[in-house]
């Protein structure tokens, strides 16, 4: 009779920068979960705030998902487009989001990788999901704004709601990331 004696896997700093297939699990699952969440949580708290606060579930799941893995910029790109294809079936501006959440996921994936290690490190899921979420909000608004004009109109109604979102997704990924890291053993 043989038992089975498997620990649980911890994941080490050498298991970060694997966009392996335990990654694309994780951003599967937290994209479904940040899917659903802008269905439900996400359209109450925009209806609440009369619209200044839109929460951007699937944004707070990449961020998620790049604090976990850690990948290079070249796999950040394909998270933030595998994150855009998602928002594909929602939005009312089609492709816009492939250049917001691809470019938002690079950069969060170079605030992660040079900050994680660093004094700094403690704030980087609040931080780098803040600037993410701002830029990718920002690049949606320009590109909306090249496509239709009105400009002053634009910035004047989307910016804070990308400046309250950005504030709502930071809050939230702070929260999430100790939790999820500690679910999945994994050691900085």
């Amino acid at each position: 009779m043989s038992q089975n004696n498997q620990q649980a896997r911890t994941v080490t700093s050498a298991d970060h920068g694997k966009l392996d297939v335990r990654a694309l699990v994780l951003l599967a699952v937290l994209l479904a979960a940040g899917f659903i969440l802008n269905f439900t949580v996400g359209k109450a708290i925009s209806g609440a705030t009369g619209g200044l606060i839109s929460p951007e579930f699937i944004i707070s799941a990449f961020c998620l998902t790049i604090l976990v893995v850690r990948p290079n910029v070249g796999q950040a790109l394909v998270i933030g487009l595998i994150s855009a294809a998602v928002i594909q079936i929602t939005t009312t501006s089609p492709f816009i989001d492939f250049a917001a959440e691809g470019v938002a996921a690079m950069l969060m994936a170079v605030i992660v990788n040079s900050l994680m290690g660093s004094k700094a490190g403690k704030v980087v899921p609040l931080v780098g999901t803040f600037v993410t979420t701002v830029v990718s909000g920002i690049i949606f608004m320009l590109i909306k704004i090249a496509m239709i004009g009105a400009a002053q109109q634009l910035v004047a109604a989307m910016l804070p709601v990308v400046v309250l979102t950005g504030v709502f997704n930071a809050i939230l990924v702070q929260a999430l990331y100790l939790p999820i890291r500690k679910a999945l053993k994994i050691n900085d």
